[in-house]
């Protein structure tokens, strides 16, 4: 759900060997109701700091003062004595000691995204009063590149509008629903012991053994998009151990996770108008329409046409509808990335009028910003520790495990038909099946009730017009936080709100320096065009889009 400080480089059978996800017997403890100091501490050891001898993500340079280490922590926490996986973290020391506050925990998103190198990116555009005061401290959460990674050995070479479930050009979902059944059941066969333990309450215990491995009484959190829920479900988890929380491109706690996919019609709908315009103001470069309109209708136009004929794309699936749709979607997520969104348009237009072959060189750029191409456009490519389809990979393990989905075809048939036509730029793939219909095993508890108890130190930062988590999604959060929280909504479009240059930047450095809070919420302006070059120099994360 990228992808804030936005982040980084653009019915199966049930296996036994997942039969120790089935939710708990009769007389043994739910997991909610397991004492958590108990969970959180038992078995802590303080880690052992060095290299980061891993490869650093793409589009990140590490700092070299960033150090990491593993811990070890239960893959059940209802039998914490049980199997352990290791959990790889990082840290960049603050160079005040004397005036260190304590440890600054991120995580960047996804689910299923790497934040191993996040104190590297932080430490960018942190300021000084706020460096000076935390160790920052990154982690791959489990299942997660470094961290004991899953894998569903999905092919590297499928169209990412097929791992996010397009329908097909006439609405038709059979082909989904083959995806899906085989996907679930590949990642059972592959990733089976580990699968039903990757979930969101459990990252949040590992937060809080990280926490105690340190020997923190709190932590601070800065986490964006699907890590504005995790940063949530801990503070419910362990109210009394945060100190200073920024949420940043919120869930909805209420909605995880096949409503919260579904918000993305009119997230996506809402955003999309600011790319017309875009394209419209410079239409003697684009020549895509004088006007918004006209702009809307040249996508149209192109869909349909590649629905219909769809281009070659020499090393990558071939460019139909519905890869237009994704690029289109994805592409939404920053303001920087419109101009090559609008060259990729103007490439296909030239293509589908004159029956060429598409630029090579505006799909080169978009897979330099992992919009185009295969799952890997998602995922990096694998590694020797790390598998080529993990991000996808833990994707659905964290959204399937989480909670539970419907099972009914027709029921997603139904969605998506009336979908195609409320929302048509998505075209129905939110409503449609996804491979947790068909997941191995159902959640092992429910979903964490995220609460307003606890002490007000929660800052959410929302643009009004984000295209994966929209300003609905974002309130939805406020309510459930009630009280503990403050709200500042900034006037803009893009997914990701800190570092863009607007009065959120300057709140956020306070509340992260001081503690203090707003008042009351508070709306922003967007950051005047003035501050582009700024902007752009300062972000040290392009969008994943993947998803959240």
């Amino acid at each position: 759900m990228r992808l804030g400080l936005t982040v980084l480089i653009v019915g199966a059978a049930t296996m036994a060997t997942v039969a120790a996800g089935a939710p708990a017997p009769a007389g043994q403890p739910a997991l909610a109701d397991t004492p958590q100091p108990a969970v959180a501490e038992a078995g802590t050891a303080a880690p052992v700091w060095g290299e980061c001898t891993m490869p650093p993500r793409p589009g990140i340079e590490r700092d070299p003062r960033q150090q990491c280490a593993t811990l070890k922590v239960p893959l059940d926490y209802r039998a914490p004595r049980g199997r352990t996986i290791e959990i790889t973290i990082s840290r960049i020391a603050t160079a005040q000691p004397g005036t260190r506050r304590g440890i600054l925990l991120s995580n960047p998103g996804g689910p299923g995204d790497q934040g191993l190198d996040l104190p590297s990116a932080l430490a960018t555009v942190l300021p000084p009063e706020v460096l000076d005061q935390y160790d920052l401290i990154g982690f791959d959460p489990r299942g997660i590149g470094h961290s004991t990674p899953v894998t569903c050995g999905i092919d590297p070479a499928t169209p990412r509008s097929r791992v996010l479930p397009y329908p097909a050009p006439d609405g038709g979902i059979q082909r989904n629903v083959t995806f899906a059944r085989t996907t679930a059941a590949a990642c059972a066969e592959h990733s089976g012991d580990l699968l039903p333990f990757i979930t969101t309450a459990n990252t949040a215990r590992d937060m809080d053994r990280i926490r105690a491995a340190l020997g923190e009484p709190k932590l601070s959190y800065y986490g964006t998009s699907y890590g504005t829920y995790l940063g949530a479900v801990y503070l419910s988890l362990f109210p009394g151990r945060s100190d200073r929380i920024v949420l940043d491109s919120a869930v909805d706690p209420r909605l995880v996770w096949r409503d919260m996919l579904r918000t993305w019609n009119e997230a996506v709908a809402l955003r999309l108008p600011d790319f017309l315009t875009f394209a419209a103001e410079r239409d003697a470069l684009y020549h895509l329409g004088a006007t918004p309109d006209e702009v809307r209708r040249t996508y149209d136009r192109l869909t349909a046409a590649l629905d219909e004929r769809p281009l070659p794309n020499p090393g990558g699936p071939e460019l139909d509808g519905n890869a237009l749709r994704e690029v289109t979607r994805s592409l939404l997520y920053l303001d920087i990335a419109l101009p090559i969104l609008a060259e990729f348009w103007q490439a296909l237009a030239e293509a589908v009028s004159t029956g060429s072959a598409v630029d090579s060189a505006a799909v080169a750029r978009l897979a330099r910003l992992g919009s185009a191409g295969g799952v890997t456009a998602g995922d990096r490519a694998g590694t020797a520790d790390v598998p080529a389809d993990n991000t996808t990979a833990a994707l659905y393990a964290v959204i399937c495990n989480d909670a539970a989905w419907p099972r009914n075809v027709s029921l997603h048939a139904r969605q998506v038909a009336a979908d195609r036509r409320a929302w048509p730029v998505t075209a129905g793939m939110p409503s449609n099946i996804w491979p947790c219909a068909a997941w191995p095993t159902r959640p092992a508890e429910p979903p964490v009730t995220v609460t307003g108890n606890g002490p007000r130190n929660v800052l959410i930062l929302q643009n009004t017009r984000d295209p994966s988590t929209s300003l609905r999604s974002a309130r939805g959060l406020r309510a459930a936080l009630g009280r503990r929280a403050a709200m500042i909504t900034v006037d803009q479009g893009g997914h990701g709100v800190f570092g863009l240059g607007s009065c959120a930047d300057e709140a956020t450095n306070t509340f992260l320096a001081t503690g203090k809070l707003p008042a009351r919420d508070r709306f922003c302006p967007a950051p005047s065009p003035a501050d582009d070059t700024v902007r752009s120099a300062a972000v040290p994360y392009i969008p994943p889009a993947w998803p959240l």
